[in-house]
């Protein structure tokens, strides 16, 4: 039940910015922001899901591609035999290979970006479908794009629309939001609006364990990396 808040510019030429939050188990073992897969994948920095191998955000500064995955409902009944992991289409997805039409996987959002260009595939199980954002800022979880039936995203991201980006000597581009993050976590993270998340009363053993940023244009690709102290508790971040 990742959270994912982008904006596209008005321009193709602007910087496309992003803040994706990762919600796991936080027994499940991971390794953060690296250049995991030089064999297969020369170049490629990414966050990599240590059991699977494959990635939960990657990116390619070499072709200016990012990609993050987030899980969604998956509404098909094939049995667990006929699945495969979600873990490589991330991967794939930064070497210029989007899903197919049908997915042999369970459900899950794709958000592709590179210069100028932002699209979203959503897999239910069943049907799939491709949204390109309009410039302007968004929202993703684990349903569809700023889904107002999602509580976080009816909560916050008019929030997030009102708030300028900017950058400065003192004060990096995603300060703004890193502040409204810090607002969220006055909630409580078992509440449904909560970014910063503990989804276990909702019977997912998955709590927020980290931030990635990322600027993406023509000219270049920068990503940092962090993780909170606590999973599911907020604390002041310092991004690498």
């Amino acid at each position: 039940m990742c959270t994912v808040i982008i904006h596209v510019g008005e321009s193709a030429s602007d910087p496309i910015r992003l803040l994706a939050i990762r919600d796991e188990d936080p027994a499940r073992p991971w390794n953060p922001l690296g250049p995991w897969w030089p064999d297969t994948h020369e170049g490629v920095i990414g966050v990599r899901d240590v059991r699977a191998g494959g990635a939960w955000l990657a990116a390619d500064p070499a072709t200016h591609r990012l990609a993050v995955l987030l899980n969604r409902k998956d509404l098909a009944d094939r049995p667990e035999s006929e699945v495969v992991s979600r873990g490589s289409i991330v991967l794939a997805s930064v070497a210029g290979d989007s899903p197919g039409e049908a997915p042999r996987t369970h459900g899950f959002n794709l958000v592709e970006v590179v210069p100028g260009s932002v699209r979203v595939t959503m897999w239910d199980g069943i049907q799939p479908r491709v949204e390109a954002l309009a410039p302007g800022t968004h929202m993703i979880a684990h349903d569809d794009v700023d889904d107002q039936s999602t509580p976080r995203i009816a909560y916050w991201l008019d929030e997030f629309r009102r708030t300028p980006l900017g950058a400065s000597a003192s004060s990096p581009w995603w300060q703004p939001w890193m502040s409204i993050l810090a607002r969220s976590a006055e909630l409580p993270p078992t509440d449904d609006r909560a970014i910063v998340r503990d989804n276990r009363p909702l019977g997912y053993p998955t709590l927020s364990t980290l931030i990635c940023v990322a600027s993406l244009s023509s000219s270049g690709l920068e990503v940092h990396y962090g993780e909170f102290e606590h999973p599911g508790q907020w604390n002041t971040l310092s991004l690498s």
